[in-house]
């Protein structure tokens, strides 16, 4: 058959040239990456041959092999899993589908240019690079492969420099193996010899010893000569996993323990054991935040490890993105990314749940309606919100890294999960006028609450900065009651479902009547507010004749104290931003008109005031008074974050308002 080239995705090949110019000091990871790939592998192929009774390829001895030949200097690495098509091949290897990768690609650059090794690797294993790794060690790289089911394989090949070459092989063995052929060694830059045995059991036994299949490597020989042979990336026999020297193929010894972390008790298992498996089960290249373990005992038992990620996954936020953890069912694996397992609001959460008592054929929609796996589910969401609130009071660093990396994601749980509504409002922190920098639990802000406070105020925009300048904060200021400051697009959503909190009712300070004053102040302040109503009757009913086509009503403000106006909600209206996201999702909302609040004590509304009063029966005098309040309106819209209707009438009218002053 032909051999076809073919060029990389600009991503892949900009990914590709960091790798080739060890981005990663670490670069014994590629044998992980490699190793898990091949779990993935076998795991597939014994899924499908439970649910497929018409694939006839053997199950009965699947593992990974390792191989090596010094002389030649290559690694290779196989496995008689799933394998691929040739469709498979070119879009899954000559690809990187993630629309986050411009985003990865670009942090990175900047990180090299400003020399953050630290934070580049970091970042590195936010995105997770998987097979690519491999050029980190090797100049060239060969992949064979056959899917299962398949009578012809397939053959891909590069250096990494932009293009790879593929061609259809008629005598591929069933599975896939990776042969590296590997860089001069150089202790200087971490690249060690990856050639030698005891090597690569290093390596194994640091990331992959808990993998449940085994990794078989023939035993080095003691005789010397045994190391000059035969290519590695040859038809070697793969169960035997020989490295193909002069002395013929060796036995091959198993150099992974293949026990299941979770079926063992926490004293047998390192923290550097169960960050490995975490990385195994996430692509994810760092540490998690933090481990939970479970174990279920009595008439339905389970065991499940979960795992905090220390950051978000790129496509966290993305369609498409992947949710849950993995189900195994008696330590044989069934499904990746079990979504009956855990909510949508709970998607970081990585991990492996092992059931003793499910069927192995089993599908999503019937784990869906599973009585089993629904207790399971209830009981993976408390332990992980107990588990949140535990880090909330006895390390209160790694919650807030927790917070500032998930706790937008984990918000959405207001909405969609009612049984642990006040499990997760007592593990949510927010912003607020209390301080400038940290964050306050609402358990916090209740506590602070002033004597005589029967609500918990809280404002939502899109940044604090522009919430603290917003008028409608200034008599909150001026009487230092505290306000929450939700910046979450997803804020805008929850609050509307959530009415209270410990029997305190959640307001938003732009909505509604303010009434801040205490009993004593209300004596003392009611006979002025009767007059000033008196007095600014006639003005209010004519504002909001005027204005008629944009506002309800035009009122006076117990809110403000320096600004002249404000726009207002009615205590159940749907905010101007919640109705902007609902018209983004192609949902018709009506248009909402709102209040006009006037400081009665600015001197710019006293103005209009007196205007009005005084006003003759001129139509020019009632044109003028008409275009100041409209520009009024307009002003306190802008400061509310609001669009005009007519942005150029403004201007107009505005302009022509400063050239009467000069």
């Amino acid at each position: 058959m032909p051999i076809e080239t073919f060029e990389f995705q600009v991503e892949a090949r900009q990914l590709l040239q960091m790798m080739i110019h060890s981005i990663y000091s670490n670069k014994d990871v590629f044998l992980r990456e490699l190793i898990s790939n091949a779990s993935d592998a076998l795991d597939k192929l014994r899924l499908e041959s439970l649910r497929d009774d018409k694939l006839r390829e053997d199950v009965s001895d699947l593992h990974i092999g390792i191989e090596v030949d010094k002389e030649r200097r290559t690694l290779t690495v196989r496995d008689n899993g799933i394998g691929m098509s040739h469709d498979e091949v070119v879009e899954l290897i000559g690809t990187i589908a993630n629309s986050g990768t411009a985003k990865f690609l670009k942090e990175l650059k900047e990180l090299k240019e400003a020399k953050d090794a630290a934070a580049s690797e970091e970042l590195i294993g936010q995105f997770g690079v998987g097979f690519y790794s491999s050029f980190m060690v090797a100049d060239e790289v060969t992949l064979l492969t056959r899917r299962a089911g398949e009578s012809r394989g397939t053959r891909w090949e590069s250096s990494g420099e932009g293009t790879y070459t593929i061609e259809t092989v008629d005598d591929a063995p069933q599975g896939t193996s990776v042969t590296l052929r590997l860089k001069p060694e150089d202790i200087e830059d971490q690249l060690f010899d990856y050639t030698s045995a005891w090597k690569i059991k290093e390596i194994v036994k640091r990331y992959s010893d808990f993998i449940t299949w085994p990794i078989k490597m023939a035993a080095e020989s003691t005789d010397t000569g045994a190391d000059a042979g035969t290519d590695a990336g040859a038809d070697a026999d793969a169960d035997a996993g020989a490295d193909g020297g002069s002395g013929g193929p060796r036995e091959a010894e198993t150099i992974n323990s293949m026990k299941a972390l979770w079926a063992r008790s926490k004293g047998e298992v390192t923290d550097d054991e169960y960050s490995e498996l975490y990385k195994h089960i996430s692509h994810d290249w760092n540490d998690p935040l933090e481990t939970i373990r479970m174990q279920a005992e009595g008439t339905f038992e389970y065991q499940a490890l979960l795992f905090i990620p220390s950051h978000p996954p790129q496509d966290l936020f993305m369609q498409g993105h992947k949710r849950g953890v993995q189900l195994y069912v008696k330590r044989v694996f069934i499904m990746d990314d079990c979504e009956a397992l855990m909510p949508e609001y709970l998607r970081f959460i990585k991990g492996v749940v092992d059931a003793q008592d499910l069927s192995l054929n089993v599908s999503r929609e019937i784990l869906q309606q599973d009585r089993q796996i629904q207790l399971m589910h209830r009981r993976l969401v408390k332990k992980v919100l107990s588990t949140l609130k535990d880090m909330m009071s006895g390390s209160p660093e790694r919650y807030a890294t927790f917070w500032k990396e998930f706790g937008r994601v984990l918000k959405e749980g207001l909405l969609s999960d009612f049984e642990n509504r006040d499990a997760i409002l007592g593990v949510s922190s927010f912003a607020s006028t209390q301080d400038k920098e940290g964050l306050t639990t609402l358990r916090q802000y209740v506590d602070r609450m002033k004597e005589g406070q029967q609500h918990i105020f809280y404002m939502t925009g899109e940044s604090r900065s522009a919430i603290e300048s917003s008028p409608h904060m200034e008599a909150f200021q001026a009487k230092g009651f505290e306000v929450l400051l939700l910046t979450d697009p997803v804020d805008e959503v929850w609050v509307q479902s959530v009415p209270e909190f410990d029997g305190k009712q959640l307001r938003s300070i732009a909505k509604g009547e303010v009434d801040l004053d205490t009993e004593e102040e209300k004596k003392e302040v009611e006979a002025e507010r009767e007059k000033r109503q008196q007095e600014f009757a006639g003005l209010l009913t004519w504002m909001t004749t005027e204005l008629s086509e944009s506002v309800k009503e035009v009122r006076l403000s117990s809110r403000l104290t320096v600004s002249p106006a404000c726009i207002v909600g009615d205590t159940h209206d749907v905010t101007p931003a919640l109705e902007n996201m609902y018209r983004a999702m192609g949902q018709e909302v009506p248009r909402i008109k709102r209040i006009l609040e006037l400081n009665p004590t600015h001197p710019l509304v006293t103005g209009l005031r007196k205007a009005h009063t005084e006003r003759d029966a001129e139509r020019d005098a009632d044109a003028g008074l008409a275009e100041a309040a409209e520009l009024l309106y307009g002003m306190a819209l802008l400061a509310d974050g609001g669009e005009l209707s007519d942005p150029s009438r403004f201007i107009k009218l505005m302009a022509d308002r400063l050239e009467r002053t000069l």
